[in-house]
């Protein structure tokens, strides 16, 4: 069994025994309300003692009639809350359907009237859908975690499309109060809502961008924010394109540099040309050409002394012509790690690398250029010594130098067993 599994147990064992539902269960995370759903229907057949029964205040059949088409659940007391907080749960729908007629009202059991909505039973389900679209707007907001949650489950899209038009709809306040949440999916309908309907400036949708978390809500926001800027739009700069190029997410900071075209200022794009993400390099050599500065003469300025911008082989490899390789493997001696590795890298963006010129790479004490040694010389791995290899492979060698001699091992085929066999 599972901690949460664990822990869902328990939390029914206590509202069993009556204790107030805010102490039994975490009745702010969504998991808490599903795990309980789920270890009532799991215990009520292990432990049938602890929910309604004859013998319970409720009473499970209060009308045995054998002449009666239904059994009726009634209650011979108003139920508390943790009684009709494991009713609602009940693996009888006769009982969870009764229970919903109790749970009319009851703020601190909307969460399981919610799960109730997508109930596999119809009557139970269409009942549960009734409170839900009765509920006040606000108390429906608060539950829009566990509402996308048990949305992606079958019938669950009456209470997510009722959401959804209460955040399209209603208040701008609701959309606001999801916007930081916590909760991915509802982070992410929030930040959609919020600019269908235009909720949110340009210079917030910046900051948005460049700070959150999920990289769905950074696209959205960042895509929306360098939209906003119109052509030639400098006022813009500071609020807008500089938060998005300070970034650490490398999406974020391509939009930032793509913006760069739109406030005119393209030779700004120049320090990007060096960054350490592709994407990013790509849209600065772009913003380049569109202020009609060519990106390949000024990478190859940048290689001839590259200790401060390591990434220009990898640039000048992307963009560069074939005759640039000959300045591009003369970095593979460089003192400085990062220009070696990015060395390799440029090597094979200009589809130039040489067997001979790489493999001393492996023998590298740089992780990060024996990595992309290995990914250079993978292709070729059957023209690697065997002897080589499995040298690399010996012990008190780095674990990079083996994980790389492994790697082109059985890349070249040798997965054989005994002394000569590879390790897993």
């Amino acid at each position: 069994m599972s901690t949460s599994e664990y822990e869902a147990c328990e939390a029914v064992e206590r509202l069993a025994a009556g204790v107030d539902l805010r102490q039994a269960l975490d009745v702010t995370d969504p998991a808490s309300w599903i795990g309980l759903d789920l270890a009532v229907r799991e215990l009520a057949w292990q432990l049938p003692e602890l929910f309604h029964s004859k013998a319970s205040p409720s009473g499970r059949w209060v009308n045995p009639d054998p002449n009666a088409a239904v059994p009726r659940v009634t209650w011979s007391r108003t139920p508390g809350d943790a009684e009709l907080a494991l009713a609602l749960c009940h693996p009888d729908g006769r009982i969870r359907e009764a229970a919903l007629e109790e749970a009319e009202g009851r703020v601190g059991l909307l969460a399981l009237v919610v799960i109730r909505c997508v109930d596999w039973a119809g009557p139970v389900r269409e009942r549960a859908r009734v409170l839900l679209a009765a509920t006040p707007p606000s108390r429906l907001v608060a539950h829009a975690a566990l509402i996308l949650r048990v949305g992606h489950r079958a019938r669950g899209d009456f209470a997510q499309e009722l959401l959804t038009e209460e955040l399209r709809s209603g208040p701008a306040g609701h959309v606001e109060a999801l916007l930081g949440s916590g909760d991915r999916a509802t982070d992410r309908l929030a930040h959609r809502v919020a600019l269908e309907r235009r909720l949110l400036p340009a210079a917030r949708l910046a900051r948005i961008a460049a700070r959150h978390r999920d990289v769905v809500v950074q696209d959205l926001c960042a895509e929306a924010a360098v939209a906003a800027l119109g052509e030639g739009a400098c006022d813009g700069f500071t609020e807008v394109v500089v938060p998005l190029l300070g970034s650490r997410q490398p999406r974020v900071r391509s939009a930032g540099v793509t913006a760069l075209r739109r406030t005119g200022r393209y030779a700004d794009a120049e320090p990007y040309l060096t960054d350490r993400s592709a994407v990013v390099r790509a849209c600065a050599r772009w913003v380049l050409k569109q202020g009609g500065i060519d990106p390949v003469p000024l990478y190859r300025a940048l290689c001839a002394d590259p200790a401060d911008r390591p990434a220009a082989a990898v640039g000048l490899g992307e963009c560069g012509v074939r005759e640039d390789r000959d300045l591009v493997r003369g970095l593979l001696a460089h003192p400085a790690p990062g220009v070696r590795a990015f060395a390799v890298a440029g090597l094979r963006a200009l589809d130039a690398v040489r067997v001979d010129d790489v493999t001393p790479l492996l023998d590298d004490p740089s992780a990060v250029v024996v990595r992309q040694a290995t990914t250079a010389l993978l292709p070729w791995a059957d023209r690697l010594p065997e002897e080589l290899l499995r040298a690399l492979l010996a012990e008190g060698r780095p674990r990079h130098q083996r994980v790389a001699a492994i790697r082109l091992l059985r890349a070249s085929g040798v997965h054989g067993h005994g002394r000569g066999a590879v390790p897993a």
